[in-house]
C-alpha cells in the first residue's frame, strides 16, 4: 500500500529514537513536526539534525528544514502521531496531547516496555492506537547528531489500513517497518533482549566490547533465563523478531566465543560505538527506564509469588546508580558478584 501523501507527523518526546524516525521522514519531504524539551531545541537551531549508522549512512537536515517545538499545542493538526517518549511519561504527556488531537488520530507507540500502547488507550480512546517496537539503539551524539548502530526492522501491529499505511510512510522514508498481528508477543520478545541494557549500563563499556567478554554474556544470559522462565510459568510467549529468537538467546550467548561471533554475526550488525539507552541515561543523569524493563519481569513474578533474584538485583544496582554521576563501571566479575552470580 502507498503512503498517504496527506500524512502530517508529530514526534511526541523527540529524543534520541524519536529525532532519528523524525529525521528521515523530514529529509523524505513528510510533514514532520518534533516536540522535545528545550535541549533538543537549542541543538537544532545551531545544528540542524544530523543522522548516521553503522552501514555508513550519513546525512544532515539545516536548521530551516527541521521544525522543532517545545509546546505540545504544535502537534493539533497532527493525523500520525509516533510516541518515543521515556515510558514513565506516557500517560501524563498523553494527557496533555489528548485536548488537541482529532478523533480518530493514529497514534503508533514506538517505546520500550511492554504496556505503553494500553496506557496510551485508556488515556486517549478516541484515537486510534497501534503499538509498535523499535529494534536498534540509537545514540545521541553532541551537536544534535543521532547514530544508530545496531540492525533491524521497524514492528507495527497489524490493524488494517492504519498500520499498512504506517508502513508504507516509513518504508519511504528509509525506514524499514513490517506489520505483524501479535505485538505483545513481540515486545515481550524485545523486552527480552533488552535485559542487556542494564548489563550494558552498568559495564559502561560499548555493546560490542560487552558482548566480546564472556563474562558478561552469562550474567545477560542468567537475567535472560530467569525471565524465560517466569514468562513461561505466567503463559506468556515471547515472539521473535527477525533473526533474533528470544527462547536460544541465553543457549547462543553461553557458547564459547568462537562459536558465539560467528552466530552471533549473522543475526545482529552491531557496530563500535553502538551504546544502550540506559548507558546514556546514566552518562546524562537522567531517570532511566529500568521499572520498565527488568522491573517488569520482577513485577510479573511478584504477582504470581515467584522468584526473580537476578533481576532484582540489577534494579537495585541501576537504582543506586541513577543517584552517582554516570555508569559505576563494573568489571564482568564485579558485577557478577553483586549480582550473586
Amino acid at each position: 500500500m502507498a503512503s498517504r501523501p496527506d500524512m502530517r507527523v508529530g514526534i511526541l518526546g523527540a529524543g534520541s529514537i524519536g529525532c532519528y524516525l523524525g529525521a528521515h521522514l523530514l529529509q523524505a519531504g513528510i510533514d514532520t513536526i518534533l516536540l522535545g524539551r528545550e535541549r533538543l531545541a537549542q541543538e537544532v537551531r545551531a545544528h540542524g539534525l544530523r543522522v548516521t549508522d553503522f552501514t555508513g549512512k550519513d546525512f544532515h537536515l539545516p536548521p530551516a528544514q527541521v521544525a522543532c517545538t517545545t509546546e505540545v499545542s504544535r502537534l493539533a493538526d497532527r493525523n500520525l502521531i509516533l510516541v518515543t517518549l521515556k515510558s514513565a511519561a506516557t500517560e501524563a504527556a498523553a494527557r496533555q496531547l489528548q485536548p488537541f488531537l482529532a478523533p480518530e488520530t493514529t497514534v503508533v507507540s514506538f517505546q520500550n516496555g511492554v504496556r505503553n500502547a494500553e496506557t496510551l488507550r485508556r488515556v486517549l480512546p478516541q484515537m486510534k492506537v497501534l503499538a509498535g517496537m523499535v529494534p536498534y539503539n540509537v545514540v545521541w551524539n553532541p551537536g544534535a547528531h543521532f547514530h544508530s548502530g545496531t540492525s533491524g526492522k521497524l514492528v507495527v501491529e497489524a490493524t488494517p489500513p492504519r498500520s499498512a499505511e504506517v508502513c508504507a510512510l516509513l518504508c519511504a522514508a528509509g525506514l524499514a517497518a513490517v506489520e505483524h498481528g501479535n505485538l505483545p508477543g513481540i515486545l515481550w520478545g524485545k523486552l527480552i533482549f533488552n535485559l542487556n541494557n542494564p548489563i550494558n549500563a552498568l559495564a559502561g563499556i560499548p555493546l560490542r566490547e560487552e558482548l566480546s567478554q564472556a563474562g558478561y554474556r552469562a550474567i545477560i544470559a542468567a537475567a535472560m533465563r530467569e525471565a524465560l522462565r517466569i514468562l513461561k510459568q505466567t503463559g506468556i510467549q515471547p515472539v521473535r523478531s527477525g533473526s533474533l529468537i528470544p527462547g536460544l538467546a541465553p543457549f547462543i550467548l553461553s557458547l564459547p566465543d568462537f562459536l558465539f561471533f560467528r552466530i552471533a554475526a549473522g543475526m545482529i550488525k552491531i557496530d563500535p560505538q553502538a551504546r544502550s539507552s540506559m548507558w546514556e541515561d546514566l552518562h546524562r543523569g537522567r531517570p532511566t527506564e529500568i521499572d520498565f524493563i527488568n522491573g517488569e519481569i520482577v513485577r510479573l513474578a511478584e504477582s504470581h509469588r515467584l522468584s526473580a533474584p537476578v533481576n532484582s538485583r540489577i534494579v537495585t544496582l541501576v537504582r543506586e546508580a541513577e543517584q552517582q554521576s554516570g555508569s559505576p563501571g563494573f568489571s564482568a566479575v564485579e558485577l557478577a558478584r553483586r549480582l550473586g552470580l
